[in-house]
């Protein structure tokens, strides 16, 4: 038996049910009344995370993450770590298997170890099954790197991104350039094609585009499928900075010179960026503090429940593009 049953059986939602637990005074009494009933009817015993929750119910908080990008989850686990332990926060993790979407049962199981909301990587942020169960739960919740209307939501401009970097490499006098998109269930990729589209349009240049999913891997498959082109691009933009890395290897083993026989760059700004030879021009993307800024909005929307509106809350943080090694202009301007 779980808080997750008792919920159903009474028709509330499982924070409803932790906070009668918890001895909430903002529970009205019927709602008490009824809870407290369901409870001795199915026999429902408290488990030790939820009698925890007594002084600090609002300061735990659930974290679910499924991204194939170990450079993305590294930066992003610094921040949410750091300010957790700043606001005295404890954190949950649950993983999806394989990289996949937790499932349905996981999800709820998370849910009845009495956390207070829940912050979302991509591409997770914009899963709707993933959202509507927490939503059904009644959780705050918080979305890294990705736009929706439900939760709060902190981000860069991927669109200004993708797009200042494209006329970085057009200002350089690369005329035709390749893209590689990332995972298509991120609202973030089709934001950093839109704006390389825009870019290029407007300099008139030609483009080939190849498609990725953020992973290293995808990026191996989508560098070879650009430079197996007739007319192979001078300058490639990925999407992140790990199918970055993947193009340059791609360059690597065709004996291409970096940057004097293909430039390349990246979005992410990640360790990976600075560990490449040569390092990458890229967008930086302030992974770490994106997850602190969504962890402190989530804490202030725990605090104040009542407050109406908050979780349609969008961030969005400063990025930079940071020119390194790995873009120069083309041998022969075209």
């Amino acid at each position: 038996m779980t808080i997750i049953d008792v919920a159903k059986q009474a028709g509330v939602s499982p924070m409803t049910v932790s906070r009668v637990i918890n001895g909430d005074p903002g529970v009205r009494d019927e709602t008490r009344e009824l809870v407290t009933t369901t409870i001795r009817t199915l026999n429902y015993t408290p488990n030790l995370s939820a009698r925890s929750l007594v002084t600090s119910r609002e300061l735990r908080i659930g974290v679910i993450y499924a991204n194939p990008s170990a450079a993305f989850m590294s930066g992003f686990l610094a921040g949410v770590f750091e300010e957790a332990s700043a606001r005295a926060a404890q954190l949950i993790l649950l993983k999806g298997r394989q990289g996949g979407v937790p499932t349905h049962a996981e999800i709820e199981q998370l849910i009845a170890s009495g956390i207070g909301g829940v912050i979302l990587t991509p591409p997770l942020g914009e899963s709707v099954e993933v959202r509507q169960i927490l939503r059904a739960a009644g959780l705050p919740m918080a979305v890294v790197a990705g736009r929706v209307s439900d939760a709060i939501s902190v981000g860069i401009d991927d669109h200004h991104a993708a797009r200042d970097m494209t006329r970085h490499l057009i200002a350089l006098g690369h005329r035709r350039l390749g893209f590689i998109v990332g995972n298509p269930d991120q609202s973030a990729s089709l934001a950093r094609l839109a704006g390389f589209t825009a870019a290029a349009a407007e300099a008139g240049v030609e483009t080939c585009i190849a498609h990725g999913d953020f992973s290293y891997t995808s990026g191996l498959v989508a560098g070879e499928l650009l430079l197996n082109d007739t007319t192979p691009p001078t300058a490639i933009l990925a999407s992140n900075d790990d199918m970055a890395a993947a193009v340059v290897s791609v360059a690597h083993r065709r004996h291409l010179e970096v940057p004097r026989d293909l430039s390349i760059a990246g979005i992410d700004d990640s360790i990976a960026a600075t560990t490449l030879w040569p390092p990458l021009t890229t967008i930086r993307q302030p992974v770490q503090e994106l997850a602190a800024e969504a962890l402190r909005l989530l804490i202030d929307e725990m605090r104040a429940p009542q407050r109406k509106g908050a979780h349609h809350i969008a961030r969005m943080l400063d990025y930079t593009l940071v020119e390194r090694d790995s873009t120069a202009p083309p041998q022969v301007l075209g």
